[in-house]
């Protein structure tokens, strides 16, 4: 199991579009990806639990990866993130 905390930068959070992106990609590894934030444990390959997550710009979250291929797929992740989800 591998993790890293991170802070979501694009203006709205995690709605639909950046979800989705988040999922699909996440969607791609063999690995479990959890997101924590706000108090919760969010399933990373599912978009509609990702936006219920309620998580906004400036949010603090911590991916997990535990799997197969988690080294790669944390990495992914944290560079979406980092990246704005495209926004």
């Amino acid at each position: 199991m591998v993790q890293e905390t991170v802070t979501i930068i694009n203006p709205t959070g995690l709605h639909m579009r950046p979800a989705g992106l988040f999922a699909s990609t996440m969607g791609k590894f063999k690995c479990n990806v959890t997101i924590k934030g706000n108090d919760k444990e969010i399933n990373g390959k599912s978009p509609m639990a990702i936006m219920a997550g309620g998580l906004s710009c400036g949010t603090e979250i911590t991916i997990v990866c535990d799997g197969e291929d988690e080294d790669e797929a944390l990495k992914t992740a944290v560079d979406l993130v980092k990246s704005g989800l495209g926004e």
